[in-house]
Formats: structure tokens, C-alpha cells, sequence
């Protein structure tokens, strides 16, 4: 395929968050007519309002369950945990669930005691595990669950325990903010209004830093209808942990191939 070709002219790509500037990828992109977003790296910030997580966390007694979804969650939550003069132990009588290792390692160098690890990021799946390790004829009926998370979460994990038959409680531990504000918020209408054609993950770390922009663990609802693209193995390895499955690889990772490989997907 010419890369002088216009054979993205009114196709819109959404490059996911990275370390360093996509110039290369981006100028080939635009090279081939299409309408390039960058993502704007994610910022964690404490929650605007303290009271409902100070409030959890003071009746830590009346819960069964503490759902922790990523890195973030435990930071912000074990700050403010010690910051109200609480100790790790404290958190001895919950049961404990992480969402993935990185999570469930943080919980154990923090001296939290982890009773399930759930690699899988998809929602209905954490409920499933959830309701398996319960083992119960009631399942998760009248159990009461605290999930400390973002300030704007779009995940439907909370919706189906609670249809579960659980006791919900989501609170306010941590907030993404960036610098590009306007862009940031773009985002997920125009994800949702259809206003993207593919989304391009240029390496692994930039999946965990979209999923933490738009503050979910489960990115198969929100990209449901678009075209994933992985500029190499790990990348593509990477995405299935979030719910995903990579349609569009290059051969090597250089952006020109990627590009290409764009190109052709979008025009079947």
C-alpha cells in the first residue's frame, strides 16, 4: 500500500496515552488522510470531598467485602486509612479482592491480606468469581461490599453486584485530572457517539493508562464497536487483560507498518 494514499480521509484515530510523543506513528496517520486524537496522560489526584470515604473508612465494621480495582484505589485508600489514625490490621476481619497482580502485590508489600485475585477485568467475570468464592446457596445476597475507586468510574461492576443481591458502596478515594481537561473529556463521548474509528495502544504501559483516564477496569463496553490496534505482542497481551482483543498488529512495531496495517483493517 502507497503510504501517499488518502486511505484514511475521514476516518478518525485515537492514539492512546505514552511516554513519549507519537510523531512518528501520527505524521504517518495523518500522511494517510485520517483525523488523529493523542489521549493526554493521566494525573492522580485525592477526591475533591473527603467525608464518604472518612465515612467508610470509620465503619469498616459493617462491611464484608473491599473490592480494590487497581494501584491507585490502594494508595489513596491506605493514606487515608492511616491519615484517620486506622491501622493495616484494621482490615484483617474483611475479605479482601484485587483486580489483577499488580494490584494484589501492592496489597502485599502494604500488609493487606488478599482472599481473591481476579486476573480477569471484565465485570461480569469479577461478579462470577466473586459469587464462586463465596460458595453460598445465597451468593452474594445481603453481603455488604466498599469499593474505594475513581470519582468518575464507567464500569457496570457495581450495578451487578448489586443486582447480585449485595449491599453497594462505591466511594471517592482518588481523581483523574490532567492538563488537557477539554480533551480528556471529549473522549468518552465521542468513544461513545461512535466518533472513533480505531483505537492504537502503542505499547502495554499506554493500556493501563487509558483504562486509568477513563477511570475502568473493563474496556470491552466502551470499545465495543471499535478497532483495536497493538504495535507488538506484549502490547496485544496486554489489552486482553482489560476485556480486549487486538483485530490489528503490524509485523514489526515500526509506526509505518502499523500505520499500513490500519489502513487495510478500516477499509474491509
Amino acid at each position: 500500500m502507497s503510504t501517499n494514499a488518502q486511505t484514511l480521509t475521514g476516518r478518525t484515530i485515537l492514539i492512546a496515552p505514552r511516554t513519549t510523543q507519537p510523531d512518528d506513528l501520527t505524521a504517518q496517520l495523518e500522511r494517510l488522510g485520517a483525523r488523529v486524537i493523542i489521549c493526554p496522560r493521566p494525573e492522580i489526584s485525592g477526591p475533591e470531598i473527603y467525608a464518604p470515604i472518612d465515612e467508610a473508612i470509620e465503619n469498616l465494621y459493617g462491611y464484608d467485602w473491599l473490592i480494590f480495582a487497581g494501584v491507585p484505589a490502594v494508595e489513596h485508600f491506605l493514606l487515608r486509612l492511616q491519615h484517620l489514625a486506622h491501622e493495616i490490621a484494621d482490615l484483617d476481619r474483611l475479605r479482601i479482592c484485587a483486580l489483577g497482580e499488580v494490584t494484589a502485590r501492592l496489597l502485599a508489600t502494604s500488609h493487606v491480606h488478599v482472599d481473591l485475585i481476579c486476573e480477569q477485568k471484565r465485570s461480569n467475570e469479577i461478579a462470577h468469581a466473586l459469587e464462586r468464592f463465596a460458595d453460598a446457596p445465597s451468593g452474594l445476597r445481603e453481603l455488604n461490599i466498599l469499593v474505594p475507586r475513581a470519582a468518575i468510574s464507567r464500569d457496570r461492576l457495581p450495578t451487578l453486584l448489586d443486582e447480585a443481591g449485595a449491599r453497594v458502596d462505591v466511594v471517592a478515594a482518588y481523581r483523574t485530572v490532567t492538563t488537557e481537561g477539554q480533551q480528556l473529556a471529549r473522549i468518552p463521548a465521542l468513544l461513545a457517539g461512535g466518533g472513533v474509528d480505531c483505537v492504537v495502544f502503542p505499547n502495554a504501559s499506554a493500556v493501563y493508562d487509558f483504562a486509568q483516564v477513563l477511570d475502568v477496569h473493563d474496556l470491552s463496553d466502551l470499545l465495543s464497536n471499535i478497532a483495536v490496534a497493538c504495535a507488538d505482542e506484549a502490547t496485544g497481551s496486554a489489552v486482553v487483560e482489560f476485556g480486549l482483543k487486538c483485530g490489528i498488529g503490524a509485523i514489526d512495531s515500526r509506526s509505518g507498518e502499523l500505520a499500513d496495517a490500519i489502513a487495510v483493517n478500516l477499509l474491509r
